[in-house]
């Protein structure tokens, strides 16, 4: 792994700690203005750093953290893999699973791209990152 790999998984890993402290301003720090997010289960992409950030806040889920178990980069890519869970606001629903995201960054390290992928797209995770199984 060399510096640029590292610096990124370093970012990654702060925007990790910060979602998971509620500081999503610190979480979308390392956004392009630009950014295009793709969430899980095929909803519409999010365009700009804004946009990103306002999807951070609690709405669905009264709390929800993010844990990444595996980094993997190709590229200007990082694949997580990441464990999730959370609590639905009044149903109580409790959410517990492993999703994918590819972080495409630029090269003043800065995020331009978010697609996050269900457990059961690992092909599709694996070749957005540019990787194969």
């Amino acid at each position: 792994m060399d510096g640029r790999d590292a610096a990124m998984i370093d970012a990654v890993r702060r925007s990790y700690e910060a979602f998971n402290r509620g500081d999503f301003d610190a979480a979308a720090e390392l956004a392009h203005p630009e950014v295009e997010f793709v969430p899980p289960g095929g909803g519409a992409s999010l365009r700009g750093a804004a946009a990103w950030r306002a999807w951070m806040e609690p709405d669905a889920f009264e709390e929800q953290r993010f844990e990444p178990l595996e980094f993997r980069v190709e590229g200007n890519k990082v694949l997580v893999r990441q464990h999730t869970r959370g609590r639905g606001v009044g149903s109580g629903f409790n959410l517990d699973l492993e999703l994918w995201t590819v972080w495409t960054f630029d090269d003043d390290l800065l995020v331009t791209r978010l697609e996050t992928y269900l457990p059961h797209q690992e092909s599709e995770a694996l070749e957005a990152a540019g990787l194969r199984e």
